[in-house]
């Protein structure tokens, strides 16, 4: 069985969810939680085309390529996702010659934290995630200050997600 990865795209919360969707996959699977924050790459934008890519990318390109399943946790921010979750999903989509490469057929989950509630980042993160060709299960983790994490639903989904790499 492969690497999940787990994107985690706040320090806060989120982060606190990545390790706990970690703790809960436990041995069963290998991880590796990469906090999107931490990230050093610049903004992706037009003229960067003709640029080398960042330091790092072609790191984060090779666990994405390496992984069989990638756990996205992110914010809601401003009815979408923040910034470094774009900012992250475009510059690997630009490290290789097949811009869907890193993504193609992966399966995806996605959760959040979000004190706005997070469905408008839920959503958007399907659409995004399904558009550069992964997998996005239809179940997600959704909690917030009102609504602590269910962890019989977060156990559920991660077994479910096992499942889906053998």
């Amino acid at each position: 069985m492969g690497e999940i990865l787990i994107l985690s795209a706040s320090s806060g919360k989120n982060l606190e969810l990545s390790k706990k969707l970690q703790e809960i996959i436990g041995k069963r699977a290998s991880t590796k939680l990469i906090d999107m924050t931490g990230l050093d790459f610049p903004l992706y934008h037009s003229k960067a085309e003709g640029e080398s890519l960042p330091q790092g990318v072609e790191d984060l390109k090779q666990d994405f390529m390496h992984s069989k399943g990638v756990i996205f946790v992110a914010p809601e921010y401003n009815g979408g996702v923040p910034p470094v979750f774009n900012n992250t999903i475009a510059w690997v989509s630009r490290a290789g010659k097949d811009w869907r490469e890193a993504f193609n057929s992966k399966p995806a989950v996605i959760a959040t934290h979000s004190g706005s509630g997070g469905i408008h980042a839920l959503s958007a993160m399907r659409m995004q995630l399904s558009y550069v060709g992964m997998n996005v299960f239809g179940r997600v983790l959704h909690t917030h200050y009102n609504k602590e994490l269910n962890e019989d639903s977060a156990h559920a989904l991660m077994d479910e997600l096992i499942k889906s790499l053998i």
